[in-house]
């Protein structure tokens, strides 16, 4: 939203920027480093996020001795007699990670400790939470807006200023330059906060550029090296006497970060590893009383139950994971069953024969729920489509698409997703149906890594997600829309999401050959006709849009053409199709030489295509 959004009497020479109930007066010049650095940010990363709302916190009493531990190092680690200036706090998936971290920053913004902060998700949230360009980005910004670092806050304005380009470099450079020199420099004549935070490492992802996907293994490699890549960062700035801020980095063991911490930042960092020394099966316990105290009330259930020894037995499967209770209790929670009858079915599964994998009652749980579903495979398929590939997502914003298309997608009749679906929100956030536009969310990523490894979730595995998103996109074409009836609104949205996903399909059909095959019996002139109708309908939100949209399709079809071949089938096809209909409609459309110059050009902009409407 604009910064003077409903303001009167401002004068557009300078600027007061309000945020996180700081307040900061820019003048002109730096009204405009503010916008630039706020282009670049992932909001959703702060600990304190509108999207953050709903992240795991540690249960009020638990987890206590580790967050006084983080805290007392925080606020006297220089005493110490080998002073540390990096904290790794790790442990196995469902270990309650995130929840401390959070937890833990609330505590330090109390406190005034708090610099800054990115919180990592892969999962979860909008898409530039998962990638090492908006980290720098975000934890300058935080600075910036921090009333005790006004000082700094100019250096780092400064910087953008006069390196707009600044965005664009390796991590170190802008660590260097926006966070490590600013601070470096600043005044010390303030009370300055003392933590940065930085969770969910292991979740950082490396982006994809070009037009070919990577394999797993390679992008496996390209993620560990964007993690290192950050470690290395961090560990310049933590080394540096000048630099006034301990860190505190929360991940998974991966071996990546294993090595890193082991071989390379040994005698810089302290180790919390998350294990039976902060006693969680006592945290656990009490998280497991308030719960079933809620139910309860709820219920009117006596304050005896359930007895000690269930809540003990819960307790030793979680194998000290805090998201077996945490899955369990919102299982038994659910309004699927009367309260005793869901924690009997939690209470009958069974270790697997493997008594060594302290993941067995969990995946028995997930198991369980999944198998709840009315169609347990299909609930498998669809959730390791829009969880475990990036198919499902927004290509052109950092926001998740909406449950709403996802669910018009992956529907072959209407209410599908509904049933298919039924039972499972225990896992998986669904937002109602009269909301339009939150989007599903997964509550803890141990469920992906569940569905991905067939050892653990057998006969649920998904091996071929990726046919069914071409699959039904190539169905939703042929008949001529989705299964549910649309509004004009609803319909105009689809139509441009729907389209923004071409591309992908075009690149990987290929590896189907079954599917190009087919393309010539789809009714491209249906298509765009559509297009045409939204765009003269007299409530259409963006008719340009859609004129932008014909020109994508006719535009990206060659794409994956070779310039000195014939072109494929699917994009003569199409193509040809297209301007028959376009001509109809009395749409602009390219003459025989514009054709054979873009048959030999790979178009990035779609409006050199020649063709507009009326």
């Amino acid at each position: 939203m604009s910064n003077f959004h409903r303001a009167r009497n401002v004068n557009t020479g300078d600027i007061t920027n309000i945020n996180a109930n700081n307040y900061h007066h820019y003048d002109g010049r730096s009204r405009n480093a503010v916008e630039k650095l706020r282009e670049h940010i992932a909001a959703g990363a702060m600990h304190d996020s509108a999207e953050r709302c709903d992240a795991p916190k540690c249960h009020p009493e638990t987890r206590v001795a580790v967050q006084d531990e983080l805290v007392n190092w925080i606020e006297h680690g220089d005493e110490e007699e080998e002073p540390k200036r990096i904290v790794w706090v790790t442990g196995p998936a469902g270990g309650g990670k995130t929840a401390i971290m959070g937890s833990t920053a609330e505590t330090c913004q109390k406190k005034g400790l708090l610099a800054c902060g990115f919180f990592f998700s892969s999962f979860t949230g909008s898409t530039n939470r998962r990638f090492k360009r908006c980290l720098v980005p975000t934890l300058a910004y935080q600075l910036v807006q921090n009333k005790a670092l006004r000082d700094v806050g100019e250096r780092i304005l400064s910087c953008v200023e006069h390196d707009p380009a600044i965005f664009e470099k390796q991590v170190e450079v802008q660590f260097d330059q926006l966070l490590l020199q600013p601070s470096r420099d600043g005044r010390k004549d303030t009370v300055w906060p003392k933590v940065i935070f930085i969770d969910g490492l292991d979740e950082c992802q490396a982006e994809e550029y070009g037009d070919t996907p990577r394999s797993p293994q390679d992008a496996a490699r390209a993620n560990e090296a964007d993690q290192t890549e950050i470690l290395h960062a961090l560990l310049k700035a933590a080394n540096d006497p000048s630099f006034p801020f301990r860190i505190i980095i929360a991940s998974r063991p991966e071996p990546a970060i294993q090595s890193f911490f082991t071989d390379i930042a040994p005698q810089t960092t302290r180790k919390i590893f998350l294990d039976d020394k902060y006693n969680p099966n006592a945290d656990m316990l009490l998280f497991l009383n308030s719960k079933f105290k809620s139910i309860h009330r709820q219920y009117q259930l006596p304050a005896s139950w359930p007895s000690d020894n269930v809540k003990q037995t819960l307790v030793e499967n979680a194998s000290g994971q805090f998201i077996y209770v945490a899955v369990a209790m919102r299982f038994i929670e659910g309004s699927s069953a009367p309260p005793q009858e869901l924690l009997d079915q939690v209470m009958a599964l069974r270790r697997q024969d493997d008594s060594a994998n302290p993941f067995a009652p969990l995946d028995a749980l997930y198991t369980h729920i999944l198998n709840s579903s009315p169609k347990p495979l299909l609930a498998a398929r669809w959730l390791s489509l829009i969880f475990r590939t990036n198919y499902l997502e927004n290509l052109d914003s950092d926001k998740k698409l909406s449950a709403r298309f996802i669910q018009h997608f992956l529907e072959t009749s209407p209410g599908e997703a509904s049933y298919v679906l039924k039972g499972l929100n225990s896992l998986v956030f669904i937002p109602p149906t009269d909301d339009h536009t939150s989007s599903y969310t997964l509550f803890h990523k141990s469920l992906t890594d569940f569905l991905e490894d067939p050892s653990r979730c057998g006969s649920l595995y998904v091996d071929s997600r990726y046919e069914l998103y071409h699959t039904r996109y190539l169905q939703i074409w042929k008949n001529k829309g989705p299964a549910m009836p649309l509004s004009q609104l609803e319909r105009e949205i689809f139509l441009h999401q729907f389209m923004e996903h071409f591309l992908p399909v075009m690149e990987w059909s290929p590896f189907f050959p079954s599917l190009e095959q087919t393309f010539d019996s789809y009714d491209v002139a249906w298509w765009v006709r559509s297009q045409d109708e939204s765009f003269k309908h007299p409530n259409c939100l963006n008719p340009t849009q859609h004129a932008v949209n014909v020109n994508y399709l006719f535009s990206r079809v060659h794409k994956t053409c070779s310039w000195y071949r014939r072109c494929r089938p699917v994009c003569r096809y199409i193509r040809t199709e297209m301007l028959k209909e376009l001509e109809k409609l009395e749409w602009k459309i390219p003459g025989r030489l514009h054709l054979l110059r873009l048959k030999f050009r790979q178009l990035d902009l779609a409006t050199e295509t020649g063709i507009w409407p009326p």
